[in-house]
């Protein structure tokens, strides 16, 4: 490998073309699920289950899965970041867009920022469920900040902190641990041998 592609730190930082085709595969993929959940998120929310406002947080996993799996499957620098910007973006455009217009843009923006630094922070290195788990954990927390003060800044911290809670849970649970399994089975598959999470699966099997 020759050092122009790679950092001071020692990972890749060359993208091929495969892994540009897969980010915006991924994103475009998770762009149509998140409008979908759009569609699903108020009725959902309404429910007596979630009485307590900052509850509702505990629905919000799903957006922040985008960024995880795509850090999960390029593993390169930017690849989190890029496959949440453009699931938030295709999710405004598509039929009916979302209900909360382009500020889905800024939503995707904080909750892939929040991902891809803690792939930085393992240098691009390590993808097991801890690291999934915690990309899910740290785009919930840049999240649930963004929303305090653009959907929700009449509550007082109570509320706030209740609702990071939350959101963190559905962080870990959804987006870093389902999106874990998710890469996992798609790897099963083999439609990942091309990346480290197909041949990470074709040396355990």
């Amino acid at each position: 490998m020759s050092s122009a592609s790679t950092s001071r730190s020692g990972f890749d930082i060359r993208y091929r073309t495969i892994d540009l085709v897969t980010v915006a595969t991924l994103g475009v993929a998770f762009g149509v699920i998140f409008w979908g959940w759009n569609k699903a998120y108020e009725p959902l929310s309404d429910l007596a289950v979630f009485g307590y406002p900052p509850s509702s947080a505990l629905l919000a996993g799903v957006w922040l899965t985008a960024g995880v799996v795509g850090g999960l499957v390029v593993r390169k620098p930017g690849a989190a970041f890029a496959t949440e910007l453009i699931a938030a973006a295709v999710s405004t455009v598509v039929i009916g867009g979302s209900q909360w217009g382009f500020s889905t843009l800024a939503s995707g923006f904080w909750q892939g920022i929040g991902a891809e630094l803690v792939f930085l922070l393992f240098f691009y290195r390590r993808f097991g469920l801890v690291v999934a788990a915690l990309a899910g954990a740290v785009a919930a927390g840049f999240e649930a900040v963004y929303e305090w003060s653009s959907y929700y800044p009449d509550w007082d911290w109570p509320y706030k902190l209740a609702h990071l809670g939350f959101f963190a849970v559905s962080g870990i649970v959804i987006a870093g641990a389902g999106g874990y399994a998710l890469v996992r089975a798609l790897a099963r598959t083999g439609v990942l041998d091309a990346f480290g999470a197909g041949r990470e699966q074709a040396v355990e099997v």
